[in-house]
């Protein structure tokens, strides 16, 4: 009698083997895959078996063999953009994926102003949200938001799936992630999926693996065994990031900073570093990488570090291939660290997608860069770059110009566009030595090419400025 029992239950657990194959999260219905690319799939089937993958928009069968431990991946090419598609699975059991859409895909990441979604938080609204509601259900985005989670562990699963754009759906995703997919599926007239992981007031090392951060020392290291947090060394990576590896994408947003005004002059380092890792770790080429540099607040806890912190973000753009930094600071505000105009910063991150990686000729992607400093009696006259048709504050009074001696006080100054060269001057100043424009955490800028946009903060001196 037990023998037969035992009997049994075997063939129960054998018909139960044959299950339908397991997928990541982000491989589902409605999914958008890179166009024009060999793009990996990858899974759980039964073991040793032989998985027939067979996709809509070439009528092929691909033949995969499952591994001894039931893992599988896959190279399949991609037509042009279009759909939708189906892809079924089938190792015994079969799986099929719908609603399938080829296009673009980009992934965003980085901490609150990139998680604040279209409906805003509380008391701190998006500009013209309602608005972009209103075309919510457009069809050509997709949308796959991760969960904020963290682990001291890599993890593989994630609790997502890809959504159509509703105004349901919408509202929830990331503001600036979904108007740059909404502006680019405009301006390409393709689909384009946009992956969100992001998650509020967290450092830029809790998205790093522990072997980037192995050449840095000015972050706190947790106890092993203490409670986790959200800013320990990974647990983002692990937890949001990990889950998506080798996803095939177009390239990476980037908005994140506003923790790491406390340790600001490695982060230049830090964002190579993690995006150096990304990179290799996906395995696809140095995917593009554009990233916001904060907009100016008044923060309350470390007066005049943010500065520091600009000048880092804009570092950075040298030392990380195929980048670009879009500027903020003329779209900042004093009373949340949460600016509500995302649509200016979607629209600037456009510009440098469409521009480097779409082939879209005659847009600027940036702004007046400074060159060189020349005084003339008790005229500072401040020369620049990338400004072939000149320099406008748009008929308004420059601002956040300041000047200073050889007493290294700077004072509020004066300052004026002539020609192609800003004179900055004041009364306080009569032998004038450094220029700073925009230097304080707290400063907004209005100097702008004729193209339109905005020169970032910067400084003529290398003065020491005090960081904790």
């Amino acid at each position: 009698m037990f023998k037969g029992l035992a009997v049994a239950f075997l063939l129960f657990l054998g018909l139960n083997l044959q299950a339908k194959v397991i997928l990541p999260a982000v491989f589902s219905s409605g999914m958008v895959l890179q166009q024009k690319q060999q793009v990996k799939f990858w899974g759980m089937a039964n073991r040793n078996a032989s998985l027939i993958i067979s996709t809509s928009w070439d009528k092929k069968n691909y033949t995969i063999k499952v591994d001894v431990t039931g893992k599988w991946q896959a190279k399949i090419a991609m037509p042009s953009a279009g759909g939708p598609f189906q892809v079924t699975f089938n190792d015994g059991a079969k799986s099929v994926l719908t609603d399938v859409l080829v296009g673009e895909v980009w992934l965003c990441s980085g901490q609150s102003n990139m998680e604040m979604p279209v409906k805003g938080f509380a008391n701190q609204p998006i500009l013209n949200s309602a608005d972009i509601l209103l075309d919510a259900e457009v069809p050509g985005v997709r949308l796959f938001r991760i969960p904020k989670n963290m682990s001291r562990e890599k993890l593989d699963t994630l609790n997502a799936k890809w959504e159509h754009t509703t105004a349901s759906t919408v509202k929830e995703f990331s503001a600036i992630g979904y108007q740059f997919a909404r502006m680019l599926q405009q301006k390409l007239g393709v689909p384009v999926g946009i992956i969100q992981a992001a998650y509020g007031g967290t450092d830029i090392e809790a998205w790093m693996t522990k072997s980037s951060l192995a050449d840095f020392n000015d972050y706190k290291v947790p106890s092993a065994v203490g409670k986790i947090t959200k800013n320990d060394p990974a647990v983002l990576f692990n937890a949001m990031v990990n889950p998506i590896i080798g996803y095939q994408i177009k390239g990476v947003l980037w908005y994140q900073g506003e923790n790491n005004r406390f340790n600001p002059l490695t982060y230049d380092k830090k964002m190579a570093a993690m995006v150096a890792d990304w990179r290799k770790l996906w395995g696809i080429g140095e995917w593009p990488f554009y990233y916001v540099q904060i907009a100016p607040n008044k923060y309350k806890d470390v007066k005049e570090n943010i500065p520091l912190l600009y000048e880092a973000q804009a570092r950075a753009m040298a030392i990380i291939p195929n980048s670009g930094m879009v500027v903020s600071v003329d779209v900042g505000s004093h009373t949340t660290i949460h600016p509500p105009d995302k649509t200016t910063i979607s629209k600037r991150l456009v510009y440098w997608a469409l521009a480097k990686n779409y082939n879209k000729e005659g847009l600027a992607v940036a702004g007046p860069e400074y060159k060189s400093l020349k005084i003339t009696g008790d005229k500072a006259v401040v020369n620049f770059d990338n400004i072939p048709l000149g320099l406008t504050s748009n008929n308004q009074k420059l601002i956040s110009f300041e000047l200073a001696g050889e007493d290294k006080i700077f004072v509020e100054a004066q300052a004026v566009i002539v020609g192609k060269t800003v004179v900055v001057t004041s009364e306080k100043v009569k032998n004038p030595v450094a220029v700073r424009y925009a230097f304080r955490d707290e400063s907004f800028g209005n100097l702008y090419n004729v193209e339109g946009l905005p020169i970032g903060p910067f400084r003529t001196d290398n003065w020491e400025v005090k960081a904790p």
